[in-house]
This record gives C-alpha cells, structure tokens and sequence, in this order.
C-alpha cells in the first residue's frame, strides 16, 4: 500500500464559516417521506424513494451540497457517506443484492444516471436533476477550501498523486491536503490492512475523504470502515480522482445533458468499461424501468 503524503500546510481552522446557500425546493413525493434511519436529523427533510430496490434521496444541488459540507465540519460526532444511484449501482446494489447500511455511517444516495433521473420524475411528478459526484467535487472543494477544511484521497492509482497534490494546491489553496491512499486490491480486501488505513486516515486528521475504489468496493469499504477513519464526509465518487488530476477528461456538458455521458467514458475506456456498459448495464435499465417506485416507509 502506498501513501503519497504531501508536507503539512497550516491546520489553523476559521472560527466562523461560509455558509452554503439554502437550497431550492424540489418538489416531494405525494406521500410523506420516512424519518432517517442514521445517527441525526439532517436527512429527515430529504424525501427518499426505491428505484429498482436501492434508496434514492431526491434533493437539488443546493440541498445536496448543505448536507454533505455541513456534515464535514468537525467535530465529526456521525459521519456521511455519499454514493452516485446510476445503472451499475442498481447492478451492484438492487434486489437480492448487497444492502448498504449496515455500518456506523449514514448514507445521502444521490441521483447521477439519466435512466434514474428519468424514473424519479415519474414518481415524483417533477423535474429532478442529475447530482453526479464528479460535478458536485468543484463545489465540495470550493467549500473546504473557505472553510479550511482537510481532505484526503482513497484509491486511484499511484502515478495520479503527483498531478492530483498539484491540482489541489494550485485551484483550492486553503484546504489542507492529508494525503493519497492507493492500496492494490488485495489489502483493500483484507480486514486487516483496511483497519489500518482506516487508522491512517483518521491519524491524519482528515475531515473529507474521497473514496475512489468503484463500484462496488467504495461503498462497501465506506460502510464496513468509514467511521473508523473519523472523516465527516465519505465520497464514493468513483473516477473523480482521474478527473480532478486531468487523466481522464470530462464529457462536453451538451453529451452529459442528453443523457450519452456513458457512451462519452466508453469510447474513452473501452477495455474497463464494456462489461459494464454494454453485459450489465441493459439487465439494470430493465429492472429500473419496471420498478414501482413508493416513498419508503
């Protein structure tokens, strides 16, 4: 396992903060929505629904980004996990599948792919936007680096450090880099060694972590030992590590509008994204659009 740790910047924190702007209404479900399950009330106003068996939260970007900068703020008494619903979640993570839920972390379940856009809007009778992870990162940053904020990487690969670590000093230059964690997959799988960069982590002080492992180890290793790292905000944002140190570049804004960002990545990588796109992906599509979508109970 590798760890690609920058020299320390200042750790001096503001003693007032930059509020994020109040969110816009989205309208609800004609039902009322479920408390939270979690550890505090900030999910309790956020209607969730089921597409195709997974918890969707419907939210705009502005209510989206309040929950998860607030939630990065120390102290960090329950922290927030944050995943992208798009079809390879629904492969992942559907009926008879794996359950999120079962660690100490609550979870905000963003809607990203066009085809659960598309669903949501049928259930809840309104527009719903797109909230991808890898367009709410700008934000995200913009936040922690008013607010001073210390964030750190989880995954990618260890020749992305360097351009990531400038990246970040050069466009936010008052958040505090803690480091790039790139463990191979066999620690990632092993309990052992995913305690102690867990405990890495949470030495380093780490106020938010970006987990880049995919689909679905992020989210299982967030679930299994994100509070262990003592982050406030866990973000299973997949392939932002790439985007944010400019290895992979980002589909033009009219390609992701019209719903084609996944046929953009494809052509972009097609080796490692086929399988997920053209063998799983249909099965996911079906399920979503058969799915009858209540407000969970």
């Amino acid at each position: 396992m590798t760890l690609h740790k920058p020299t320390p910047a200042a750790t001096k924190r503001p003693t007032a903060s930059e509020a994020v702007p109040a969110p816009a209404t989205v309208p609800a479900p004609a039902t009322v929505p479920a408390p939270a399950t979690g550890h505090s009330h900030r999910l309790d106003d956020v209607p969730c629904i089921d597409i195709a068996a997974c918890p969707v939260h419907v939210t705009d970007e502005a209510g989206a980004l309040r929950v998860i900068t607030d939630s990065a703020r120390p102290p960090h008494p329950a922290p927030l996990a944050v995943s992208s619903i798009n079809l390879d979640h629904v492969h992942h993570f559907g009926a008879g599948r794996r359950r999120l839920g079962a660690g100490d972390v609550e979870w905000l379940h963003l809607i990203d792919g066009a085809p659960i856009a598309h669903q949501a809007q049928r259930v809840v009778h309104a527009d719903v936007p797109r909230l991808a992870g890898s367009d709410l990162i700008v934000q995200i940053l913009d936040d922690a680096d008013r607010r001073h904020l210390s964030v750190a990487v989880l995954g990618g690969s260890p020749e992305v450090s360097a351009p990531l670590r400038e990246r970040l000093a050069s466009t936010w230059p008052g958040l505090r880099f803690t480091g790039h964690w790139t463990p191979p997959r066999e620690e990632i799988s092993d309990p052992a060694r995913s305690r102690a960069v867990a405990g890495e982590i949470r030495d380093s002080g780490t106020d938010i972590l970006i987990v880049c492992l995919g689909k679905p180890r992020q989210e299982e290793w967030i679930d299994t030992y994100g509070s262990a790292t003592g982050a406030g905000t866990l973000l299973a944002f997949g392939a932002v590590v790439d985007f944010l140190a400019g290895r992979v570049s980002r589909a033009p804004r009219w390609v992701a509008a019209a719903g084609f960002e996944w046929m953009w990545r494809l052509m972009l990588e097609p080796r490692r994204l086929a399988r997920r796109y053209l063998i799983e992906g249909p099965p996911a599509y079906l399920a979503v659009r058969r799915s009858h979508s209540p407000t969970r109970a």
